[in-house]
This record gives structure tokens, sequence and C-alpha cells, in this order.
């Protein structure tokens, strides 16, 4: 089969078009035709993760040495990339019983990746499911990683219907996936914090009010929040503390050790709290995604897409700031 294969870590020119020895599914695991695969921060991360020091790694220096012995420390430990997916499933093995040959499916594989490739074998109880019957390939592969750390993430500060909620960092994955969940099913009044290029994106996404951070901070508003969700850490609680209303909370997608001190800080010590959390999804989290997208309260907005063997020119295109949306690969 046909795969994006990379042996050594560098910039997009690392990502060459190959033959490889298609996989056979255990008797757990489902094997899927790959249809599409977006090229998310993940793949990016992955690709050139020997230029991720311990000090631009995104979350706490303990976990730096763990994610790059999985990764692999000098060269890459897994040669393709790609961590979302939709696909037909080619052929099941004998302990199979949730997927029969033939179904539509979409799904996440994490760090495992392996979806820059025209198959793929995904474990019977991974987070895989059946594919949004209103959804393309396109659209069903570019839901399950921003979906599922959104609503997870989300979930773990019990958002009220009627609340403020500020999302920093709107137009990425995790953000315009949180922009949506916070509006669409936890009815947050919602505030999107991106650059010029993806206002209109963020606005389209559903959110009450966009603010251009290249033209005002909104840390220095007169808006109160009872939620600011920041996507990349780029907040800090000193300046937040102002824009929180009394029991307001500040929660980090990714964080590092001064946040973590600060979580420990303002769980004993402020009304106001400091959250620092993990993502865990699981295949009914997924499942609940896919009825979130069935109903109209979750889309998800393609810029780009690129076959298998431009992938590298996804990535170029990712890297050069112009995204006004997600970027999918698409096999034939």
């Amino acid at each position: 089969m046909k795969a994006i294969v990379y042996t050594e870590y560098g910039s997009p020119d690392v990502l060459q078009l190959n033959e490889v020895t298609q996989p056979t599914p255990k008797d757990n695991e489902v094997l899927v035709k790959v249809r599409a695969t977006p090229v998310n921060f993940g793949d990016m991360l992955a690709r050139n993760f020997k230029a991720v020091t311990p000090r631009n790694f995104g979350m706490p220096l303990f976990m730096w040495l763990p994610a790059r012995l999985a990764l692999g420390f000098n060269k890459p430990r897994r040669h393709i990339l790609g961590s979302e997916f939709a696909g037909d499933v080619e052929a099941v093995g004998k302990s199979v019983t949730r997927f029969k040959v033939g179904d539509p499916v979409f799904g996440y594989c994490a760090m495992n990746f392996g979806a820059n490739a025209e198959y793929l074998c995904m474990p019977e109880t991974g987070v895989m499911a059946i594919k949004p019957t209103n959804m393309s390939y396109e659209e069903a592969a570019a839901v399950p990683y921003g979906a599922l750390t959104a609503l997870t993430l989300l979930r773990k500060v019990n958002i009220q219907p009627g609340q403020k909620v500020l999302i920093n960092g709107a137009s990425g994955g995790i953000g315009s996936a949180a922009v949506q969940l916070a509006k669409h099913v936890f009815g947050a009044e919602v505030t999107g914090v991106c650059g010029t290029p993806r206002l209109s994106f963020v606005k389209a996404l559903g959110a009450d009010k966009v603010i251009d951070y290249t033209k005002q901070d909104f840390t220095q508003s007169d808006e109160r929040y009872d939620l600011i969700f920041d996507i990349l850490g780029k907040c800090s609680f000193s300046r937040c503390q102002r824009v929180l209303k009394p029991d307001g909370r500040l929660l980090f997608a990714s964080f590092k050790m001064k946040q973590l001190f600060q979580m420990l800080w303002t769980s004993k010590f402020s009304r106001q709290k400091v959250i620092c959390t993990l993502s865990s999804e699981t295949p009914a989290d997924l499942v609940f995604v896919k009825e979130l997208c069935e109903a109209g309260k979750f889309t998800a907005i393609i810029d780009k897409c690129y076959p298998l063997e431009q992938t590298a020119e996804a990535h170029r295109y990712i890297e050069s700031g112009h995204k006004q949306g997600q970027i999918v690969v698409t096999l034939a």
C-alpha cells in the first residue's frame, strides 16, 4: 500500500510517499481503508520533535522525556503520521462484533498515528465510531481530535447555561471545537479570541463575540467571564484575574509547572481557580460527538484538501500561518 513515511525528524521534506506492507487485522482489530486524514497539531509536533526542547514543550518538564522516548529520541519510532481518519471497514478480525465490512467509520488513534496511509488497523475497542451520516469523509476526519479534547476538558469545569466563556485561541483545532461545544452543547455565551484573518471563521462557528488579539487585549476589557479557556497556555493567572468573575475559572489545555503550582495555590487560597487537566477520550465520547454532528450542533470547516502524495505541501501550508479551517489529506 501507499503511505507517507518519515524516518528522520525535520522539515516537511522528510515526508516521502513510499510503498509499505499493508497491515493485517488481529482477531480484535478492524482494517480501515482510509479515505481522509487531517493534518493536526500532533502531526506537526511529531514530525520535528527533535527540535522540541523542554523549554518550548507545551507541557510540564516531567512530561517531555516520556514523550521524547515514546516518539523516538534521535529518530522517529513510528514512521507513518496521521492521528485522525475517516474511511470504510475493509476487513474485521474474527472476534470483532462492533463493526462489519463496509461500515463507514471515523476515529482517533492519538500518538499511535498511522493514518497517513491507504490502510490502518484499529482495535475494536479503540476510539472509533460510525461516521456521521451528514458529513463527507473529509469533514468527519477533521472532527475527532479537537472535539474530543475540548469536550473532555470542558466537562470538567461544569459550565452552566448562560455563563460567559472566553476561548483564547479559538481558531485552532481544539479552540474551534470548544467554541461550538460551549455554545451549542453547554449553552454558554461565547467570546472567541483569534488573529485578524480568522475572525470570520470563528464567528461562523457560532461565537457570540470575536476579539482580534492584534488590536485588543481581552484582559484589559470591562467584560467579566465565568470561564477563560486558554488553548495554548498564553494567558497568565495574574493578568486574567481582573476579567474573571469572583468564582471564575481559568482552564488550560496546555500548561507548564507554573500553572500547576497556581492550580494548587488557588485550590486552597482563592475563589478564582486555575485548572490544569488532561483529556481522556473514549469511544462513547466519539459516539456523542457523532450525534452532535448529525443534529447540526457541530461542524468541521475545511480550508484545503491535498492528495496523499502532497502531504508535505499540506504541512508547509499550515506552517505558513494562512490556514482558516482544517487541512485534510485525501486518498482516492
